[in-house]
């Protein structure tokens, strides 16, 4: 498999990256059988009938399932932010721009193709870390970080940014889910990615948007179960649909919730 030019650019220089070119293979899609999990809160033995498990980047693989791991593509992590310094979108106080929903993420100044490639050599040696722990695919976090930018980024500059991880992904033979951002599913595909990973899709019916592009559509619902269940009884979620607490709790936990549709 030919590798482009900017893979090998990314892998060149990184000593982290240094077998990227080497491993390049076509990446593997998740089993066409089996559940979905979202493990996100905490990793925990999968239910039997679980194929596709979604875990961090610092958790291990779940043995024998297909293994997604998180990577915080368009934000940075809890608690990295002076890490990012320079890399960051500033508003008009020269104030780190924060993701409102998570105010311990900002958010990644994807609108020059200099940050964009400062920020991709970054995340590469993340992308590298799921490989070579055996992780299968990523889902890239936060596509949809324009929206929460004030105008300062669009979404081509996330799309730009989202080409550059998708190759050095493919370049270690992993497979990429976009997250969420139903409005770029056509651009999204366009782009490379070889999935969707989308966060209640059923409630605010984005579904079949998702559907009409990807072949592999993974749904997280975080709804009361009574709702889950009548949305499951529409047959309006995709096949691969998990309920999880908001918390994303492991097993064990009281406020644990896994669900999925009969």
């Amino acid at each position: 498999m030919a590798v482009a030019p900017r893979v090998l650019a990314l892998c060149g220089a990184l000593a982290l990256l240094s077998g990227c070119a080497a491993s390049a293979t076509s990446p593997r899609l998740p089993p066409a059988t089996g559940g979905f999990d979202y493990q996100l809160g905490g990793a925990y033995e999968p239910a039997p009938d679980v194929a596709i498990v979604v875990r961090d980047s610092g958790d291990p693989v779940a043995d024998g399932r297909y293994n997604v791991c998180y990577v915080n593509g368009f934000q940075t992590q809890p608690g990295e932010a002076d890490s990012w310094a320079g890399l960051l979108v500033l508003d008009d106080d020269g104030e780190q721009l924060v993701d409102p929903g998570w105010p311990d993420e900002r958010i990644l100044d994807t609108s020059t193709a200099e940050n964009r490639e400062r920020i991709a050599d970054r995340q590469a040696r993340l992308v590298a870390h799921c490989a070579e722990a055996g992780f299968d695919a990523v889902e890239l976090d936060n596509l949809d970080s324009y929206l929460r930018s004030d105008g300062a980024l669009t979404p081509e500059d996330n799309l730009a940014l989202a080409r550059l991880l998708i190759d050095v992904a493919h370049g270690h033979g992993l497979a990429v889910a976009q997250k969420n951002a139903a409005e770029l599913a056509e651009r999204g595909r366009a782009a490379g990615f070889d999935l969707v990973l989308a966060e209640e899709c059923g409630q605010y019916e984005e579904c079949a948007t998702y559907e009409a592009v990807y072949d592999v559509v993974l749904d997280v619902e975080y709804v009361e179960p009574a709702a889950y269940r009548a949305m499951c009884a529409a047959g309006i979620l995709p096949e691969r649909s998990v309920l999880r607490d908001r918390l994303l709790a492991p097993s064990g936990d009281a406020a644990h919730v896994a669900e999925r549709c009969p």
